[in-house]
């Protein structure tokens, strides 16, 4: 194992784990990837099913983005491999993808509501809304198709009666983004209960998406 490969699988353990303890994400079910290989043709994943705590760097699968798993693997990628996959080979300019399932975003989700531009964070995004794709059975190759077709021009999405899934210039990026998704997820369903959300429009989201392009983490600590 390759001293760069090892300290990857590291950060995407230390990842899951923190997702736990911060309330981002329960048991198993998110999942994490992050593009390796000297031409990012290969990406690292986490296992389907095993304990985040009972993670060890060897446990982290490898896979190529352009073909499906190696059948003896020591240990099956997530159920979810396929829209990490698909991602990654779409989207060049990034390296990373979350997925979990946070309680407010997958609340919305469970509504099959979109994120409006209820706040300017919404351009961490990529655009004036965080999209919802339609329901798909998890794991399947139709979700991975519409979670890239949502995203085609944004970095985050929520999925039908599931959770969300975003994207990332680095690990850092995409932990960064998910708990903003979730935040976001959070005070738009508060300000519900109390009144009317005033959702900014495409004027003044086009120039927030515009003071965004060099925002937020841009290094590991």
């Amino acid at each position: 194992m390759l001293p760069d490969d090892l300290a990857t699988r590291t950060a995407i353990i230390k990842a899951c784990r923190w997702m736990n303890s911060s309330g981002i994400n329960q048991g198993t079910s998110g999942n994490i990837s992050v593009r390796t290989g000297g031409a990012g043709e290969d990406m690292l994943i986490t296992p389907s099913g095993v304990p985040y705590d009972d993670l060890a760097p060897e446990m982290i699968v490898r896979m190529s983005l352009s073909s499906e798993p190696v059948l003896d693997a020591p240990l099956k990628p997530s159920s979810e491999w396929r829209f990490h996959q698909t991602l990654l080979r779409n989207r060049t300019d990034m390296a990373a993808v979350v997925h979990a399932h946070p309680a407010y975003c997958s609340a919305l989700a469970i509504n099959r509501e979109s994120i409006p531009a209820c706040h300017y964070m919404i351009a961490a995004f990529g655009g004036h809304d965080v999209p919802l794709t339609k329901y798909h059975l998890f794991g399947s190759q139709a979700l991975a198709d519409d979670v890239v077709k949502a995203m085609r021009d944004r970095h985050g999405c929520l999925m039908s009666n599931h959770g969300s899934v975003v994207v990332g210039e680095s690990l850092e990026k995409a932990l960064w983004r998910m708990e903003e998704l979730e935040n976001l997820a959070k005070v738009y369903t508060l300000s519900r209960q109390i009144g009317t959300p005033v959702i900014l429009d495409r004027d003044e989201m086009a120039a927030v998406v515009a003071a965004f392009a060099n925002y937020g983490p841009v290094k590991a600590p």
